[in-house]
């Protein structure tokens, strides 16, 4: 059932031994991470955000990490899924944003410049009638402003009730937190959403990134949706950049962010702490060079 609904329902499937390996192992990793966070297991890294105008880092996308005992650092694609259908990610939701948001503000109490914090929001997050009073909450408890916090939500959230979203979208806004639309350019109406929802930034799947360095329509293309959501009065920001040609393309587009490997992968906090050290010391001749991990 789970893999007929897995391959985009309305199918059949037939039973294959590797079904009830994958089966044995989504009940150990469910089980398991209901009692992960009460461990200690899970961890935030950050990945840096940098403006190209500028050359220096302007933010952080917090990612979790699952320390499990046995077997090892875990990625977000093994076990966010799992947490999100049994409901886990509300309870690890709220811990990622008072994490993010004490370690953003821990960072400009140690002497760093103000560094934005952003933060994924799951469907069901954003949906839970307690959404908004926990982000106001962290706010309040890790004393970080609003606006160094941005949320990073996805079409799938607002395709569940538009109007709903956009009263919550406006309750965050009255906060003065920066909203982002993540993956922008894979769903079916996300013009429409950016014309009457107030979203601040707009994240360019990663896919477009990669297409850069295809045929020419590719690159048309990724250009296209960057114009898109700029001539909207929008940040744009560009997520999974690794090759220079791709960067060298983002500049000639005035993209005004960028994140990828080509600058850094994710950090332990202790990690992005030492590269804001090193920018801070070396802020007048900066380039990027100087700062890859």
């Amino acid at each position: 059932m789970y893999q007929a609904k897995s391959a985009g329902r309305n199918n059949y499937q037939f039973f294959t031994p590797a079904m009830n390996t994958r089966a044995v192992e989504r009940q150990a990793i469910e089980s398991s991470l209901r009692h992960a966070l009460l461990r200690g297991e899970l961890e935030l890294y950050y990945q840096p955000k940098v403006d190209l105008r500028s050359g220096r880092i302007c933010g952080a996308e917090a990612l979790m990490r699952w320390n499990h005992p046995e077997w090892g650092l875990l990625m977000p694609d093994r076990f966010i899924p799992i947490a999100e259908e049994f409901g886990l990610i509300v309870n690890m939701g709220r811990w990622v944003l008072l994490t993010a948001c004490m370690q953003a503000q821990q960072w400009k109490s140690a002497g760093s410049a103000w560094v934005d914090v952003a933060v994924n929001v799951s469907t069901l997050e954003f949906c839970h009638p307690e959404f908004l009073a926990n982000v106001r909450e962290v706010l309040a408890q890790s004393g970080l402003p609003a606006r160094h916090l941005q949320l990073e939500i996805t079409e799938s959230v607002l395709m569940r009730d538009a109007a709903s979203c956009a009263e919550t979208l406006r309750q965050l806004k009255l906060m003065g937190v920066t909203l982002a639309l993540d993956d922008f350019g894979t769903g079916y109406s996300s013009l429409s959403y950016l014309n009457f929802l107030p979203i601040d930034v707009v994240k360019i799947d990663r896919s477009f990134v990669q297409s850069i360095n295809g045929p020419q329509e590719g690159s048309m293309l990724a250009g296209a949706v960057i114009a898109m959501g700029q001539s909207l009065g929008k940040t744009i920001v560009a997520e999974g950049v690794e090759l220079e040609s791709e960067l060298a393309y983002l500049q000639t587009m005035r993209c005004e962010a960028v994140q990828g490997f080509l600058f850094s992968h994710p950090l332990q906090a202790e990690q992005f702490s030492n590269l804001l050290k090193r920018e801070q010391a070396s802020m007048a001749a900066m380039n990027f060079s100087n700062w890859k991990v």
